[in-house]
């Protein structure tokens, strides 16, 4: 088997990975905070090494401010409900997941707040984190409370310049804090760039960061994390968090304000060996070898007439294309039977296929990782020309 879908989950994991979360289950698996016996308190400490290694890697300044959740789309949803208000306004990418769109559409739709969505098609240009920025400034209103970007594409290898957004945030903020106006908070989508592009909250300017686990990462499923800078959204859930029981609300103690609930340990234990695999071989590293294979995947690519790519001028993790005679659906499955795994369709992310003008049943993706080979690209090269020569000759 070729696996070429690591941008919705990496695989293979790491060994050290996987034994991780083997000796959690039978050595440590206490309920962290929940408890002053032997087991708990080590589930604690594995619990905090992690959170203590989230915040060295992104650069976040303490280390209480790495919140647990489910998945990225739980952080994101933490983030964008907790710090909307109603009658506010919030400023989005043309090049966004469902998890930001789908939930800032909910609310424009029934009316608590508005958003705009700000253009990113001048990524191709030179001076195209000067030209995104006016792009961004020009929608902001005295209202606006939220600016939300996809750090990285999931469609496409394109990135956003989130340094220069977070500078032009605290900008805004400085002329907007003497005219009485409400803070601009900057959330990024990392879901796509965590593993692949550095990323430093402190040196970006970023005031929330939702992370997965699964992806560039290279933990488990069921994890992932919220970064906070400073900041305190409302609540999404409440429940019992192993402090002040007595108490009727969650409290504003971090990260114990917004992990409501038992936190996935075994998840949390094999995303901290995660971490520790990125940062020895080293993020650079990493993205060196996926862009080796994207450059030689796009080179062999042109050499099949009917292969139409998006965006492929971005160099990164990712590459979606299509074969003008088949469908994406049809084209992955037909690669599936030559045992290469590839993601076809929308990608949870009809906006971004939008502004990338792929057809009405989206695109096949390929998402390369650590573990991919040249090659594996080689083999998919060999297999889609078979299967663009069969398509071709089919009446």
């Amino acid at each position: 088997m070729i696996y070429f879908d690591n941008a919705a989950t990496s695989f293979p994991k790491p060994r050290a990975v996987i034994d991780e979360v083997c000796r959690c289950m039978t050595q440590y698996c206490g309920n962290p905070g929940r408890g002053a016996h032997r087991l708990s308190l080590a589930a604690s400490e594995k619990v905090f090494e992690c959170r203590a290694l989230a915040a060295e890697m992104f650069g976040l300044n303490d280390e209480s401010g790495v919140i647990f959740t489910l998945n990225t789309t739980h952080a994101l949803n933490i983030a964008l409900k907790g710090l909307m208000h109603r009658g506010s306004h919030a400023i989005i990418s043309d090049m966004e997941h469902n998890s930001v769109y789908r939930v800032i559409r909910k609310y424009a739709d029934i009316g608590l707040y508005s958003y705009d969505v700000f253009d990113s098609l001048c990524l191709c240009s030179e001076r195209s984190a000067e030209r995104i920025c006016r792009s961004i400034e020009a929608l902001v209103r005295d209202e606006t409370e939220l600016i939300v970007c996809a750090h990285a594409s999931n469609i496409c290898s394109a990135a956003l310049p989130i340094g220069e957004i977070g500078l032009l945030c605290r900008e805004l903020n400085r002329k907007r804090l003497a005219k009485g106006l409400p803070r601009i908070y900057f959330v990024v989508d990392a879901a796509a760039s965590a593993g692949h592009i550095p990323i430093s909250i402190r040196d970006m300017g970023i005031d929330a960061l939702a992370v997965p686990s699964h992806k560039g990462l290279y933990g488990p499923q069921g994890c992932g994390m919220l970064l906070l800078n400073d900041i305190l959204p409302d609540t999404l859930l409440e429940g019992g968090n192993g402090v002040s029981s007595s108490d009727p609300d969650m409290g504003y103690e971090l990260p114990e304000r917004y992990e409501a609930g038992t936190v996935p340990t075994p998840a949390i234990a094999g995303l901290c060996e995660g971490m520790k695999f990125v940062r020895s071989v080293g993020v650079e590293k990493i993205a060196l070898h996926e862009c080796e294979l994207f450059k030689l995947a796009r080179k062999m690519l042109a050499t099949i007439p009917s292969v139409q790519t998006y965006g492929a001028e971005h160099i990164g993790a990712t590459l979606s294309f299509n074969l003008y005679n088949l469908s994406a659906d049809d084209l992955g499955r037909r690669l599936d039977r030559y045992g290469i795994c590839v993601r076809s369709g929308h990608h949870c992310a009809p906006l971004a296929h939008s502004t990338l003008g792929t057809p009405r049943d989206g695109a096949v993706r390929l998402s390369f990782g650590y573990f991919n080979t040249a090659g594996e690209v080689m083999y998919l090269i060999q297999r889609l020309s078979q299967i663009a020569a069969q398509a071709t000759a089919t009446p």
